[in-house]
């Protein structure tokens, strides 16, 4: 008889942190491998086509029922599944509910989960906090497409959005890109750009020059590489608007936000680059149009501009195919790149796992039984 005892791994933050979740460099080379599997087709997301971002819980505005949360700013429950083959050969889901008002409380908007399961049995093998796991993930993703996109002299680095995101966002850089040595900073806050300021200084003490910048058009205006990484709400007229004169040639903008550019601009003289196409052909899928009015992000922006007939899927390139090598990295000095990231759950299972695997060679973490034998199978 097969042994039925179910043992599972539990990482604290703490023990994150102690198994080197803020590794930038190690989390690069996860999502850089994790690029190769998708091109090659070796995962499978959530959805029919197996493509999906997740499925979230949303709230009403109102309801007959006391206890039922309502709408509002941030609130949901999400969960997103992936399988991840390779090296990594691992199911797993990141589970999250958000709430803004949770920082009245002292708490983070967001709290994240990952369990990761074995693929066969569906057996948990490890429940890990996933706050920093997500925060890190999220911003490796911009960091591997300078790697390959952006121009090997970039000095210069426009940071729109001075909060988390592009704090790993620019971690990322400076691990992919080894001659940045300014950083212009443009928020909504002075306190904001302060902070991120001090950030910079703390920890990249290879930067020569910081800048707090007025305007977006000042952060953009001169720079290498932009990465917008706002917070803002529903509906295009939020969004930030970045106009072509601002551009200088060959810039990379690395966008985990809303953002909007002008239409001619990217039909006719930018190059489109999306971190999985497929999943913007999903979510086009799941929601109306015009969907850039419900999700910020530019590749969303370009189904609505395929659907209209006016833009050509092959006019997007796939990150995964670039690092793959089936597609050109930068043609030109001169190209504008335009690369769009959207987040995906194979990216916490890939550095998931690679944390994971860490942990059990280094006996960190508390070991739970969820049984030695099943009461009911």
């Amino acid at each position: 008889m097969s042994d039925t005892k179910i043992d599972f791994l539990y990482l604290s933050e703490a023990d994150m942190l102690e198994v080197g979740v803020t590794n930038m460099s190690e989390c690069v080379d996860s999502m850089i491998e994790m690029f190769k599997l998708m091109s090659d087709g070796d995962y499978i997301m959530g959805g029919a086509n197996q493509n999906s971002h997740g499925i979230m819980l949303s709230f009403p505005k109102t309801s007959p029922f006391p206890n039922m949360p309502l709408d509002g700013p941030d609130r949901r429950f999400m969960a997103m599944p992936a399988y991840l083959g390779g090296k990594f050969d691992m199911a797993g889901m990141k589970w999250y509910g958000s709430n803004k008002a949770n920082k009245e409380k002292g708490l983070p908007r967001s709290i994240l989960m990952v369990m990761l399961s074995d693929k066969d049995t569906g057996a948990p093998i490890a429940l890990m906090s996933a706050n920093l796991l997500s925060a890190y993930r999220t911003g490796a993703i911009p960091g591997v497409g300078a790697k390959y996109l952006a121009k090997k002299d970039s000095k210069v680095v426009g940071i729109i959005g001075p909060g988390v995101m592009n704090k790993t966002a620019l971690s990322s850089f400076m691990c992919t890109c080894p001659n940045l040595d300014t950083v212009k900073i443009c928020g909504r806050r002075r306190v904001t750009s302060d902070a991120f300021a001090e950030y910079v200084k703390t920890n990249f003490p290879q930067i020569t020059t910081i800048e707090i910048v007025d305007s977006m058009e000042e952060a953009v205006r001169g720079s290498d590489i932009v990465s917008v990484a706002t917070s803002g709400s529903v509906g295009s007229h939020t969004y930030p608007f970045i106009k072509e004169e601002w551009i200088k040639p060959g810039t990379l903008f690395c966008m985990p936000a809303n953002i909007k550019f002008e239409e001619d601009f990217i039909l006719n003289r930018a190059r489109n680059v999306a971190d999985n196409i497929k999943l913007y052909e999903a979510w086009s899928e799941e929601i109306p149009a015009p969907r850039h009015e419900i999700i910020g992000l530019l590749a969303v922006y370009y189904m609505d501009l395929i659907e209209r007939g006016v833009m050509d899927r092959s006019q997007i390139d796939d990150l995964g195919d670039i690092i793959a090598g089936k597609t050109p990295a930068r043609k030109s000095d001169d190209e504008i790149i335009l690369y769009t990231v959207g987040g995906m759950p194979v990216e916490d299972v890939a550095w998931g796992t690679t944390l994971y695997r860490k942990a059990i060679e280094k006996g960190i973490g508390t070991k739970l039984n969820l049984w030695d034998v099943p009461f009911m199978a």
